[in-house]
């Protein structure tokens, strides 16, 4: 009788164990196509996903883009404009603007972004309550929690980067 933790057999030798791993990884070759063939279906599998999740199909979306009432915020947010999307090229030019040897021209520039930063804020907070009002219009009874703050972070993004990508053209009327 062997004593509690215990195997109850050797421990094998090193060339033992070698040899035993070497011939396991001599997969057949059946087995190796069949893992290539699960990978592509796996891939292709990924790409019609992400195509889906592009087009906006609800069924693609992860749990925080499902429903109408986020569909409606993203259509809402996209069919207006907002400094809030041009921030990020402002920064850009803001930053090739500092090179400028020139103190005033720096301190103009960063002035520059300070205010678009504060107008973009004004704009999201203007715009989450303007989201909840049409959204309580819209949808009596639904839950609204945190649509106010999705729809702000969506306006902060740049149109073409938007995820799902954007369903109407600024301007339409939704």
């Amino acid at each position: 009788m062997t004593e509690a933790g215990k195997k109850g057999r050797p421990t094998p030798k090193r060339k033992e164990a070698e040899a035993a791993r070497k011939v396991a990884s001599f997969a057949p070759a059946s087995t190796k196509i069949e893992k290539k063939r699960a990978k592509e279906a796996s891939r292709a599998a990924r790409v019609t996903a992400r195509a889906a999740y592009m087009r906006g199909d609800e069924n693609a979306l992860p749990a925080r883009d499902k429903g109408p009432v986020k569909r409606f915020v993203r259509n809402y947010v996209d069919t207006r404009r907002s400094i809030g999307e041009y921030f990020l090229p402002i920064i850009f030019a803001v930053l090739i603007m500092t090179l400028v040897p020139l103190p005033a021209f720096q301190l103009g520039s960063i002035a520059l972004m300070y205010g678009v930063l504060l107008i973009s804020v004004v704009d999201g907070i203007f715009l989450s309550r303007k989201i909840k009002a049409a959204a309580a219009e819209r949808f009596p009874g639904g839950e609204f929690k945190g649509i106010g703050m999705y729809g702000w972070l969506r306006s902060t993004q740049m149109r073409r980067m938007r995820m799902p990508k954007p369903q109407v053209s600024p301007g339409d009327s939704i």
